[in-house]
């Protein structure tokens, strides 16, 4: 009994240490865990905190582009031919969005997609963070999309060409690609001006990716520089519905315009056809892509003629009243037969002209050396660049040889053998127009005064004009005609170049011009390729578009007329009282 009570005074003595020591190591694990974590709470909070802090931005502050706005071009009255309109853009994270979504063709169906299609994207691309799915929509279409709340889908601002006048203005403005970057045109031309510089911001973003508030602004985006153009766009539209209706009257395969104001060389309309809608990238071709007035080039044939008679006039050998005689209506030289319409006779230069005799331009050629008809035509602008700036410009062909074949000489006199485009020749008549000095040819619209060189006397440039007007008033341009205003032009019919040589029954109708002829304020070149209607000469088919032309750009520019409205009939033509 006794050694039983002592035994468990000796085991109730063991147990109360051993608990102790249990209780005390419990304690002491939780004291250390305590002073650890209290430990790497004081390190990251005050030593490490500028680290924690990158931590979360890394994870939530983005930087985000802010787009730059494109500059403005606009015509010399301030009214815009392109701008940019903010728009959005909508696209999504595939790493987020999964293909078997249900509301994936809600949101195709919202962005007019193909639901396989986008599902094929984002199974191929799931490894990437950025897909488009649709650029450049108007902002309402893409709240739409947003709306819908899939995860992953995202919008973001940019902005979007447009181009107000449409197809009217297309070959000189251009237009851009879908980043906004120049390809055609003015827009290709003056890109660097035009195009603004890119800002940078920072954003905080939620975990889905979604911007909760702008924080700081990095760089901000400057937009780029304005345009102003020397177009008029009330001649522009002008230009463009004349142009447009005798193409299509005569079936043509196409046509150009140009009309320079012939005090300062700039450009007031250049229009051409087939023509293209620059807002609508889907109906686009490389052929209606061309600005023909520039990029062409064409035998100016009989257009050319008055130059000759200038040059003849510098000579000092001839006047407007020297004459020719033109009988049988046609000539041998070296082989080659010059012809006439038909035989004229005895004609002065003036009636050489009127009448566009070939066979009287190459009798006066004959007393003139190639050399100075060459001399004469490169200093008025052929066979070198006129300046202008635009991408594609062709230079054109003016021969110089160095030992001059007669008959060379003649074909150079009525605009065979050389070739131009539809600029040039409207640069040569504003000699004509201005008395006989050239001035730089421009499609922007500048407040300083041009500086010109004079490459024709004031009295002979004022002698063609004269012939010009006897074109108009008794020869082969009467369809020219202005109402309420003397104009003078000279017309000219060429054959087409083909693939083996001139085509027999393809032409080219032309008709270069000024108006009004005692104080010319414009030059009006006009050529129609192919007219497939019984008409193609050029005093049938382009003439007529002049006249109509002419008659109204110097009423919208308010030129005084040179006629009482009283003196002209219903055609235009003068019934009286006209010298």
């Amino acid at each position: 009994m006794a050694s039983q009570q002592q035994k468990k005074a000796t085991t109730g003595k063991g147990v109360a240490p051993a608990r102790s020591w249990r209780y005390l190591t419990v304690l002491g694990g939780v004291l250390v865990v305590a002073v650890a974590l209290c430990v790497r709470l004081v390190e990251l909070h005050v030593l490490d905190r500028e680290f924690l802090r990158s931590q979360g931005e890394q994870r939530t502050v983005r930087t985000e582009p802010i787009d730059a706005n494109r500059g403005v071009i606009t015509d010399r009255h301030g009214d815009p031919l392109a701008v940019s309109t903010p728009v959005q853009t909508v696209w999504m994270n595939p790493q987020e969005l999964n293909p078997e979504h249900e509301k994936l063709g809600e949101l195709a169906d919202v962005l007019g997609l193909d639901v396989d299609r986008v599902r094929s994207r984002l199974r191929n691309r799931s490894d990437r963070q950025f897909l488009y799915l649709r650029r450049k929509v108007q902002p309402s279409l893409a709240s739409r999309a947003i709306e819908l709340g899939l995860p992953g889908v995202y919008s973001r601002r940019e902005y979007r060409r447009y181009y107000p006048a449409g197809e009217v203005a297309a070959h000189v403005v251009g237009l851009t690609n879908i980043d906004e970057v120049g390809q055609e045109g003015l827009e290709l031309s003056f890109d660097h001006w035009l195009s603004g510089e890119e800002g940078r911001k920072r954003v905080l973003r939620d975990n889905r990716g979604r911007t909760i508030r702008d924080i700081s602004l990095i760089r901000d985006a400057r937009p780029g520089n304005d345009l102003q153009l020397s177009l008029d766009l009330r001649l522009q539209y002008l230009a463009y519905r004349e142009l447009k209706a005798v193409v299509q009257a005569h079936n043509a395969r196409g046509g150009t315009l140009v009309m320079l104001d012939a005090t300062n060389g700039e450009v007031l309309a250049m229009v051409n056809q087939p023509s293209f809608n620059p807002n609508d990238r889907g109906q686009r071709s490389p052929e209606s892509l061309r600005n023909r007035a520039i990029t062409d080039l064409f035998e100016p044939g009989s257009t050319i003629k008055p130059l000759t008679a200038a040059v003849a006039l510098e000579s000092g050998d001839y006047t407007p009243e020297s004459r020719i005689n033109t009988s049988p209506g046609f000539m041998r030289m070296g082989g080659f037969t010059i012809r006439d319409n038909r035989d004229y006779g005895e004609l002065d230069l003036t009636g050489i002209i009127a009448r566009s005799s070939n066979v009287g331009i190459s009798k006066i050629a004959k007393d003139l050396t190639g050399t100075a008809l060459q001399d004469f035509f490169y200093r008025v602008g052929f066979g070198q660049s006129t300046g202008i700036g635009f991408p594609g410009e062709a230079v054109g062909v003016l021969p110089a040889h160095a030992t001059w074949r007669p008959v060379e000489v003649a074909a150079l006199s009525y605009g065979y053998g050389m070739s131009v485009n539809a600029l040039q020749l409207a640069q040569a008549y504003m000699v004509i127009a201005n008395g006989g000095i050239r001035y730089p040819v421009s499609l922007l619209s500048s407040d300083k005064a041009p500086r010109g060189t004079r490459v024709m006397s004031e009295d002979v440039a004022k002698q063609v004009r004269d012939m010009l007007l006897a074109v108009v008033e008794d020869g082969t341009g009467g369809r020219a005609r202005a109402a309420l205003y003397n104009v003078g032009g000279k017309t000219g019919t060429v054959h087409l170049v083909g693939a083996r040589g001139y085509e027999r029954d393809q032409y080219k109708a032309l008709f270069a011009g000024i108006g009004p002829v005692e104080d010319p304020r414009i030059v009006t070149v006009v050529a129609v390729d192919a007219p497939s209607s019984t008409e193609y000469y050029g005093g049938e088919v382009a003439a007529p578009v002049f006249g109509r032309v002419m008659s109204d750009a110097l009423r919208l520019l308010n030129v005084r007329p040179d006629l009482e409205p009283e003196l002209v009939d219903d055609a235009g033509r003068a019934s009286g009282g006209q010298g």
